[in-house]
């Protein structure tokens, strides 16, 4: 018979005794579990007592997380939090610095659990912290010759614990005086500082400026970009990652009025330039904290297209002088006509004549033709960008099509407003950056102009694709479909610079294309016969029970998942795995994210399948409901799931990337029995489909199959060849 659900059997350890094994029962009060563990030692006052998981976390067990608890857990006897926080909060006072330095030691390891914290904080324990550090430095100025490394690590653990204790989210930033910003702002503009304080500096600084308009504004007086670009050139890519979290911060968090001016201070100090040369072209691989930040800086600077992607074109403007320079350029103004009295009829002709040859729809005046948004003007600002700096192409695109019958005609201007409007729909601009993507393109690190320099080179694709097509104006949307897929295809190659973009291109041609889009549709369209549609049906479900079994496999293998917070920089990873035998989940938090195959020994958590209830996902899953940054981002609701057990318990999941997440959430319904949706099983399930058809069908190549069966023969008159065996 199976022990009861309330019942949990664990390990107790207390420091000098043996280890007691106890049943603790659920729906009795946790004062009253530890009250019996302390008469068993003999220990009085069972109030200043606690119990805390013995792993590497030592986390409080508290009401709300005591369900956590798993039969077979190894738990602790300590000190209370609130007892462990007086006894901190006096030990960091203390005259001596070896004690004091033990005590800021095993606060920056406590900050981590929220209930030490809580109690940390309920004696000012922030201000204290705070006060230490603006006073300390001083002295450690002062001593550092002497006592360097001793006053280097005290002012780490301060700040490392200061990080943890704010990471919770119970005090708010707007707190914190002038003088404190000022002093951990001097960390980063120390040329030669530990690498540790430097770390926790830059981290702060990124909350503080995330976290609040106020702080933010006192930082960015107290932080410039050319203080931050000389971590960026060191070797350290922890320390390259917190400087470029920081600069993405600001950035984020200017006024639409500033950013401008931050990106012409980053031009200025060639970021762009110090970026490639010692982060992407580093002799080491890019981690995925630091890939995520290249996205974020990626997503921001093409966001500053935005303002002239939104703005339409007044008819009346000044800047209907581009349109002039853009006709001068392609056709040399022939020799102005003299003012004559039918001067001004003839030059407006000779304008009507040349606007339609530069492709506008609105030939008269073709400011009109820049209203709609998106794109707006920034289309124009790209055409106008081709016509100076890729002189020679933009004449002969606009020479070869004047010279064409109208029908076939690439018409530039309406090809450039389309590609613009295409291009700011593949790098989204004017979106938010993802809280998980990390898709980065080393290429828009190349140039300083790279977005038009990305234009110049998919407007010369659209008129090669336009002839290999042969494309009449009626045709213009089939050829922006093409050289949208040609561009994206191109892209998921990541080409490390626009050169090599051009070259996957140039081997992406229309013929090319087609090929692709053949081949695609002859695995869907070859067998729509009945008969292999019969075929398909009676062999469908053993490639379910296959892609079944692959899910499983993977949950096997497990997968490592991310703890996302609101400052993403102290992400924490956690590990979740299947048993062998498909009857238990193993879960457990990492220090970093594993190189290799994870122990089981590491993953102290379990959670039977058959406590599972349902698996939900996106705006169902709990940790999506609560307040906070994530809730309102599309792209990790897209990613999140939950596993519901007991009453009232819930495992969250945000998975690393789309595939991840259609692994987990078909394995995790294959194991309840319910049928597997996602688009990868759909995906799998024709591609697998279609591979075993046409390996059933080897044997009749050529050979016509039909539609309905043969026709059974007539009987026989008689039946004087059947054999009796009897």
């Amino acid at each position: 018979m199976p022990p009861p659900a309330d019942i949990v059997k664990v390990a107790i350890e207390w420091p000098g005794a043996y280890p007691k094994l106890m049943e603790i029962d659920q729906k009795k009060p946790l004062s009253a579990i530890i009250k019996e563990v302390c008469d068993g030692w003999s220990l009085a006052n069972h109030e200043y007592f606690a119990l805390q998981h013995a792993d590497s976390s030592n986390f409080y067990i508290t009401e709300k997380n005591r369900n956590e608890i798993k039969n077979g857990t190894i738990l602790r006897l300590t000190t209370s939090p609130a007892q462990n926080a007086q006894q901190l909060h006096e030990r960091i006072q203390s005259s001596s610095m070896d004690a004091k330095l033990e005590a800021l030691k095993d606060l920056a390891s406590l900050s981590r659990d929220v209930t030490f914290a809580q109690e940390f904080i309920n004696l000012d324990g922030i201000s204290l912290l705070t006060q230490m550090v603006e006073s300390g430095t001083e002295r450690y100025q002062k001593l550092q010759k002497i006592m360097k490394p001793c006053f280097g690590d005290m002012l780490s653990f301060t700040l490392t614990a200061f990080v943890e204790l704010m990471d919770h989210g119970i005090v708010s930033w707007d707190t914190f005086s002038v003088a404190f910003i000022k002093k951990i702002a001097s960390f980063v503009n120390k040329s030669a500082i530990d690498t540790s304080i430097l770390q926790r500096s830059l981290a702060i600084l990124e909350s503080m400026v995330l976290n609040s308009h106020d702080l933010y504004q006192k930082v960015a007086q107290e932080i410039t970009i050319g203080q931050l670009i000389p971590h960026l050139q060191g070797t350290d890519q922890e320390i390259q990652t917190y400087t470029i979290a920081v600069i993405n911060a600001l950035f984020l968090k200017a006024p639409d009025e500033r950013r401008q001016e931050m990106a012409n201070i980053l031009a200025q100090k060639q970021l762009r330039s110090i970026i490639l040369t010692h982060v992407i072209r580093a002799q080491r691989a890019i981690n995925n904290e630091m890939a995520h930040q290249l996205y974020v800086l990626q997503v921001l600077t093409f966001n500053l297209l935005e303002d002239r992607m939104m703005t339409k074109m007044d008819p009346q403007d000044a800047q209907r002088d581009i349109i002039f320079e853009l006709r001068r350029i392609a056709f040399d103004a022939e020799s102005e006509p003299n003012n004559s009295s039918g001067s001004m009829e003839k030059r407006k002709s000779m304008y009507t004549r040349d606007y339609k040859k530069l492709g506008f729809i609105n030939h008269v005046n073709p400011a009109m033709d820049f209203t709609q948004t998106p794109p707006g003007m920034l289309a124009l600002d790209n055409m106008l960008y081709f016509a100076k700096h890729h002189q020679d192409a933009y004449i002969r695109i606009v020479l070869e099509n004047s010279s064409r019958e109208d029908k076939h005609e690439c018409p530039f201007g309406r090809s450039s407003i389309e590609l613009t409007k295409m291009l700011c729909e593949i790098l989204k601009v004017g979106e938010l950056p993802s809280e998980t993507c990390n898709d980065f393109h080393p290429m828009f690190f190349t140039h300083d102009r790279s977005f038009e320099e990305f234009f110049c080179i998919c407007i010369q694709l659209l008129n090669k694709t336009w002839k290999e097509m042969r494309a009449t104006s009626e045709d213009f949307n089939k050829v922006m479909q093409v050289v949208k897929e040609q561009v994206m295809r191109a892209l998921t190659t990541k080409p490390s610079s626009l050169d090599q973009f051009k070259s996957k291109l140039q081997n992406l041609s229309y013929t090319e294309i087609l090929k692709i889009r053949q081949s695609e549709r002859m695995n869907q369209e070859d067998f729509q016969s009945r008969p292999i549609l019969e075929l398909k049906e009676k062999i469908q479900p053993e490639i379910l029970e296959l892609i079944k079994q692959q899910r499983l496999n993977r949950l096997v293998e497990g997968t490592c998942f991310r703890k996302l917070n609101a400052r993403r920089r102290q992400d924490k990873f956690w590990y979740c795995r299947l048993s062998p035998n498909h009857k238990v989940l193993h879960y457990g938090d990492l220090e970093e994210s594993p190189q290799g195959e994870v122990p089981h020994d590491s993953l102290q958590d379990k959670l039977p399948v058959a406590d599972i209830k349902a698996v939900v996902t996106g705006k169902d899953c709990p940790h999506m409901k609560e307040k906070g940054a994530l809730k309102q981002n599309k792209e990790v609701l897209e990613l999140a799931f939950s596993i519901l057990y007991d009453s009232n318990c819930q495992l969250n999941f945000i998975a690393p990337d789309k595939h991840e997440y259609c692994i987990w959430t078909d394995g995790l319904n294959a194991l309840l029995g319910k049928d597997m949706m996602s688009d990868l099983t759909r995906n799998d399930l024709d591609t697998l489909l279609s591979m075993e058809i046409k390996l059933r069908l080897l044997d009749l190549e050529n050979i016509q199959i039909p539609d309905a069966p043969p026709p059974i023969p007539k009987e026989p008159s008689n039946y004087d060849f059947v054999y009796d065996c009897n």
